[in-house]
């Protein structure tokens, strides 16, 4: 009498296949799908995203000096594909996403400006950030140009592409 040969694949995914061919069912069910429609979650998700990108981004620009585009659609993107993937398929979340990433890249872009003229004075930049936070925001005010508002557009595109991407 010969030993009946295994089938092929994995026993124990989904369940296993018996020698004639038949699938006996898991013996605990199909796992649940993870609940995915947790719009405050998902707005929490997209805001620490957001402070997180705004300083990676704020770092980068700094230690370079300038800004780079294909960074802001980087922060705009990661903002957008946490709420979606965290908060699930809420219409509301690629909006708030692609609002919390134009706070993100000005956030940034602040950072940026604070580094630099940390560099130029040898102080440190979050003393700079937190202590002369209106000069701040005024160099930013002088320093803003067309670029800038470029900068703005792709992360709010790509936090709501984004956003809906991670929610499918």
């Amino acid at each position: 009498m010969s030993q009946p040969v295994p089938p092929p694949g994995n026993p124990f995914a989904q369940g296993a296949a018996q020698p004639d061919g038949a699938v006996q069912p898991a013996p605990f069910g199909d796992p649940p799908a993870p609940v995915r429609d947790n719009i405050g979650l998902g707005l929490v998700a997209a805001l620490v995203a957001a402070l997180v990108a705004a300083g990676v981004y704020g770092g980068i620009a700094g230690a370079i000096e300038r800004e780079i585009g294909w960074v802001a659609i980087g922060v705009g993107f990661l903002v957008g594909f946490a709420a979606g993937k965290v908060g699930g398929p809420s219409p509301l979340l690629p909006v708030a996403g692609a609002v919390l990433s134009l706070g993100a890249v000005y956030l940034g872009q602040l950072v940026g400006i604070a580094v630099i003229i940390a560099k130029e004075l040898d102080v440190s930049a979050t003393d700079i950030f937190f202590n002369n936070f209106g000069l701040l925001n005024e160099a930013w005010g002088e320093s803003k140009d067309l670029m800038t508002f470029v900068f703005f557009a792709f992360a709010a595109f790509a936090s709501f592409a984004g956003a809906k991407k991670a929610a499918e």
